[in-house]
């Protein structure tokens, strides 16, 4: 944690997101794929947890997430959406993500899940990174680049196909 932009104390950062092979997160504010097992994924790691995502990434999702705690980083003072709690800023939903909250929600970790604004944001923060690379090379105006090996190494990664075909791996980066 040499980095002067890395948090001194608080929960792990984790970055979750899925990025085809062409680094393609997003597409008009929405997922250029829909993938069951992959949201499969994304709600076993995140269940529990508080996520923090931007308000247009809640607008796009719709409602809040049940067994998460949900966070929607806004810069619009008095936003409000049932079930979230509002931050001004990445650090302030982090923080607040550290004091306790709902029953059952766990302060030691929390997930940033979108969108490529806030994953920029998150990026010089976050200890892990949870991707998905799907093998599609979709069109797409929202990015994620591939995490570089000379800050990240990766722990652990696991083969997959959905039911349609498409293959994909999930892969657990951790910084170096």
């Amino acid at each position: 944690m040499s980095e002067p932009s890395r948090r001194a104390v608080g929960p792990r950062v984790t970055v979750i997101v899925a990025r085809a092979r062409n680094g393609v997160i997003g597409r008009a504010n929405d997922m250029p794929w829909r993938i069951p097992e992959e949201m499969r994924h994304f709600r076993t790691a995140t269940m529990g947890h508080a996520l923090i995502v931007g308000r247009r990434t809640f607008e796009s999702i719709g409602r809040a997430l049940p067994g998460r705690r949900m966070i929607v980083v806004s810069r619009t003072p008095g936003w409000q959406a049932p079930g979230c709690e509002r931050a001004g800023s990445l650090t302030e939903a982090i923080a607040l993500a550290a004091v306790p909250g709902p029953a059952g929600i766990a302060t030691d970790e929390v997930f940033v899940a979108g969108g490529a604004s806030l994953y920029a944001q998150a990026m010089p923060l976050a200890d892990r990174l949870l991707v998905t690379e799907i093998d599609l090379t979709p069109e797409g105006d929202a990015h994620f680049q591939a995490p570089d090996p000379a800050e990240w190494r990766l722990a652990a990664s696991e083969d997959r196909m959905a039911a349609d075909g498409t293959r994909f791996s999930i892969q657990d980066w951790r910084r170096s």
